[in-house]
């Protein structure tokens, strides 16, 4: 009875379609909060590894981004995105990445080194496994500094799996 059990499971797991591991190349445009700041294109690129956890529709997985602004300031983070399919194969996005962040210039200082990026993104996925999304992020130290002005973005990002 419990090789049987064992047996169903492990059949049903199988059975399940896994996320393969993705990088995502992103361009678009940054908007610093403070009105002294140097604003501009935006140009990322992101490592998503294979799922850690799924249920149902949504998945957990661990990842690396590093983003490049025109003016020089650079921001590399590893955390946690998490994807919700939904039908037709559009999904959502979410990630939460604490970082280092390097600014080029006095006016686009975020605060300090440490600083936060989290993003939200809608995407559609096409047959070959490749995607297309649009997200929306947010660079910030959480209030971990005496200053906290934040970065805002806005990306259109090609997913690419490597592996399926």
């Amino acid at each position: 009875m419990k090789k049987a059990a064992v047996l169903a499971a492990v059949l049903s797991t199988a059975a399940l379609p896994v996320a393969a591991q993705e990088v995502t190349l992103g361009v678009g445009y940054s908007d610093y909060h403070r009105e002294i700041a140097e604003d501009g294109a935006i140009v990322s690129l992101e490592y998503l590894h294979a799922p850690f956890h799924q249920r149902g529709r949504l998945s957990a997985r661990f990842g690396a981004t590093l983003d490049v602004q025109e003016t020089g300031d650079v921001f590399a983070g590893v955390g946690i995105s998490g994807v919700y399919d939904m039908k037709n194969d559009w999904f959502i996005e979410t990630s939460v990445m604490p970082g280092a962040y390097h600014d080029s210039s006095p006016e686009n200082d975020l605060g300090s080194a440490f600083e936060i990026r989290s993003l939200l993104a809608v995407g559609k996925r096409f047959q070959n496994g490749k995607a297309v999304s649009l997200a929306i992020s947010h660079k910030s130290n959480a209030s971990t500094a005496d200053e906290n002005p934040g970065v805002n973005s806005l990306t259109l990002r090609w997913h690419i799996p490597l592996g399926r």
